[in-house]
């Protein structure tokens, strides 16, 4: 593109943009503090609320002004209610999840595409009528209580299920009969995460937190219905601030099986006999693996434990453990370690294994007999994104497919047979056929090699000169695969690039994959951020001022830090629900969890890497940032957003960028949490928001074209 070109692109964009004024000022009241030998300022620990984290007057009056100033931006963006209304029409669209079956009735959830929230229906047969079993929509008239989980009883009779109110993911457990609807009286407060059915509906095993204001205080207990939850006995009780306990039963409720993590990579795993528990109420843990640096769980049929583990096995393998002798030389080896595929889960069907794992950052599905014995690949509509429901009871599963140029869409599958049926596909008005999908990989800054997908409309020039938004996460073991988007179609059709870097931290490639990218480590994923942003450059495919960047949560933190570490490589950035302050962060909310991920500055070994990336402690005084955009829930039972709230400060301080040009923003939704259980206008409005930004930053309205 030619230089006068470019000057008039660039005018004509700054000459669009909304009038504004400045942000609100922010009063800088440090905190002076030395940690490990070094001397520390914090201007903007107010921010974070009073002694415990809450939300204090000031706190809140400031959040008003932040809040009131970007919507005085966002707003007026030229295109954005055109925009908005193009996403509310993609967003409307129904959605439907794959059932789960229990004898003859299957349940799913399926949302019109004017619902705020998912109802959950039933239906005798895979083809029967259905009907409404429980709608959350009915219990809140602003869609903000959510269906959180659910869990059929082994003969479809009753329902447990969780809801949650605003995104606080608080869920209550509650019981009704399927034929009649009632509800029974049967109530469990403080994040209720799932129930274990007994046989014969009598009651189940369930966890939750013993102090809701304590998210390192989870129990495992036993209800039987009818009784009240005073009366339910505990079983096991979590003892360190890491993820915590887990249990799961088998179909008789012989055995339990306990697991306790201890890291975000690894847990011990205990047999139990329930048989003995009912009987004398001893909880004898017998130890399956303990004190390994290993991820293990697994299903039980019969007396068997079939347990997948990286033991030994940095991609997962799979064992038959005889739970009368759990011993390790007792194990029999059915699946063994592959170098191509990362095992992520398995499951049982009838006479089946089934194992849902990654290759090349994409899904695949293979069928094993239960002594080991291949049967392949479940044949799959493309390279996508894929998951099976399935049922112990048969070969009839429910096979969940999507990817970049593929709606989401159930199958109804034959295990044995490998053979499907399309079961439900919304209808989307948008072509999928409009883009193509590719994948590269290139160098990271040590030279590993990192995959990346890059998603176009068919027949554009990739002249460096394309509009991109580059998206990453790189953690917790969390892999980013291919997934049907149409609120991305009117980015595509505006001409723009969707990229998605498949970063050291995440589970594309494995437990090695993963423990790069964390600890002393982490810098590792933010190299390999760039590096895709360098790649995209080199490549010809955009340039710095048409390069924009986006993550939550963990990507939040990821996006973040390359912001304070290479500004000028970027346009726009959004930092959605972030970590931002790593020296501080473990002190909040469940962030405990996180310290075998991150590490926390209160160790002396661990101090130097978080105080070398923490992105609020790299800001400098006097340098062109981006635009930016830091959102965040108040309602955030895991991200505290104390984490945004002090970085638009610093950053709207710091900044040498004029705001008219490219303003740091903070949006703090004050009827939200991390992001699960958002009614549909919330969503609308906040992807609106967020594309609208990205867009007027890239220049790609069709106000701002000449």
């Amino acid at each position: 593109m030619s230089l006068s070109r470019a000057l008039t692109l660039t005018l004509a964009t700054f000459a669009l943009t909304p009038a504004l004024a400045g942000p609100p000022e922010t009063p800088r009241e440090p905190v002076e503090e030395t940690l490990h030998g070094e001397k520390l300022s914090d201007p903007y620990r107010w921010l974070e609320g009073d002694d415990k984290g809450e939300v204090t007057e000031r706190v809140a009056k400031w959040t008003d002004a932040q809040n009131a100033y970007t919507r005085s931006v966002l707003d007026a963006i030229p295109g954005r209610k055109g925009l908005e209304a193009r996403l509310a029409e993609l967003m409307q669209v129904g959605r439907v999840g794959a059932p789960t079956m229990r004898g003859r009735l299957y349940f799913n959830r399926e949302r019109a595409g004017d619902q705020n929230q998912s109802p959950l229906y039933v239906r005798e047969g895979h083809d029967g009528e259905r009907r409404v079993l429980l709608d959350p929509n009915a219990l809140d008239a602003k869609g903000l209580i959510s269906l959180d989980w659910t869990s059929p009883s082994p003969d479809g009779s009753l329902l447990a299920f969780g809801l949650s109110r605003a995104g606080d993911e608080n869920s209550t457990l509650h019981v009704l009969e399927v034929d009649s609807g009632e509800w029974l009286a049967d109530e469990i407060p403080n994040k209720v995460g799932w129930a274990d059915w007994l046989p014969d509906g009598s009651g189940f095993f369930y966890s939750r937190l013993k102090d809701v204001k304590d998210p390192y205080s989870r129990q495992i207990r036993f209800h039987r219905l009818g009784t009240h939850t005073r009366q339910d006995p505990t079983l096991f009780e979590q003892h360190s601030t890491t993820w915590g306990p887990f249990f799961f039963t088998g179909p008789q409720a012989r055995w339990g099986i306990l697991g306790y993590f201890t890291s975000t990579r690894s847990n011990d795993l205990w047999v139990i006999d329930l048989d003995r528990w009912f009987r004398t109420g001893e909880f004898v843990r017998v130890p399956i693996l303990t004190g390994a640096d290993a991820s293990t769980s697994g299903v039980i049929e019969g007396d068997t434990l079939y347990m997948r583990t990286t033991l030994d096995a940095p991609n997962g393998r799979v064992f038959a453990v005889d739970l009368h002798h759990p011993e390790r030389k007792h194990w029999k080896e059915l699946i063994p370690h592959r170098e191509d595929t990362v095992i992520r889960s398995l499951d049982l069907a009838r006479g089946l294994l089934v194992t849902t794992g990654l290759h090349k950052a994409s899904t695949r599905i293979e069928r094993y007999e239960l002594n080991g014995k291949a049967l392949g690949a479940l044949t799959l509509p493309g390279i996508g994104s894929a998951s099976v429901s399935v049922h112990r009871d048969r070969s009839e599963g429910f096979l969940t497919f999507t990817s970049y140029n593929e709606p989401s869409s159930i199958y109804r599958i034959d295990l044995r047979a490998d053979t499907r049926e399309l079961w439900a596909r919304p209808e989307v008005p948008v072509d999928p056929a409009l883009v193509e999908v590719k994948q590269v990989s290139y160098p990271s800054k040590d030279g590993t090699q990192v995959t990346l997908f890059l998603v176009h409309k068919k027949g554009i020039t990739l002249d460096g000169n394309n509009p991109t938004l580059l998206y990453g996460y790189g953690g917790f073991r969390i892999p980013l695969t291919p997934r049907f988007s149409a609120t991305l179609f009117p980015w595509f059709e505006a001409g723009g690039v969707y990229a998605v870097a498949n970063l050291r931290g995440g589970g594309e490639y494995g437990d090695e994959w993963h423990k790069a990218g964390t600890l002393e480590r982490k810098q590792n994923v933010f190299d390999d951020f760039i590096a895709a942003a360098e790649h995209l450059i080199k490549t010809k495919v955009t340039r710095p001022e048409r390069l924009a960047i986006a993550g939550g949560s963990n990507g939040g933190l990821l996006t973040g830090a390359v912001l304070v570490q290479r500004p000028e490589l970027f346009r726009a950035v959004i930092s959605s629900v972030p970590l931002l302050d790593m020296l501080r962060y473990q002190r909040f909310l469940m962030a405990r969890f996180w310290v075998p991920e991150y590490g926390t500055a209160e160790n002396k070994e661990h101090f130097p890497f978080l105080r070398a990336y923490s992105p609020y402690h790299n800001v400098k005084a006097g340098v062109r940032y981006p635009a930016v955009l830091l959102t965040a829930g108040e309602n955030d039972s895991r991200v505290h957003p104390l984490h945004a709230r002090k970085m638009a400060a610093l950053l709207q301080h710091a900044t040498k960028s004029d705001p008219k040009e490219r303003p740091v923003l903070l949006w703090v939704d004050r009827e939200a949490g991390h992001g699960s259980g958002k009614p549909l206008s919330l969503r609308i409005r906040d992807v609106a928001d967020q594309r609208a930004f990205l867009m007027w930053q890239l220049g790609m309205f069709d106000s701002q074209k000449k």
